[in-house]
């Protein structure tokens, strides 16, 4: 049986994980976010929209993608 010592640190501990990751979206978010818009102004023919659109495809069909299946953009 856990102590209650040990259930509100392990509580405690998960929040704060969640929180530095959340906080680190939000600054990825901030610093990429002119950058995105900057591709976004220049993707005159859609080819970005298309490869979201593929990703978010190809995910729903394999929901344990590889961690290296972003790579075949750079391609």
């Amino acid at each position: 049986m856990q102590t209650l010592a040990l259930q509100l640190t392990t509580t405690f501990v998960d929040d704060a994980l969640e929180f530095v990751k959340g906080f680190g979206r939000v600054v990825i978010h901030l610093a990429t976010a002119p950058i995105e818009r900057i591709a976004r102004a220049c993707d005159v023919a859609g080819v970005l929209e298309q490869r979201r659109a593929d990703k978010r495809a190809a995910r729903r069909h394999n929901r344990f993608l590889s961690p290296f299946a972003g790579l075949s953009d750079l391609t």
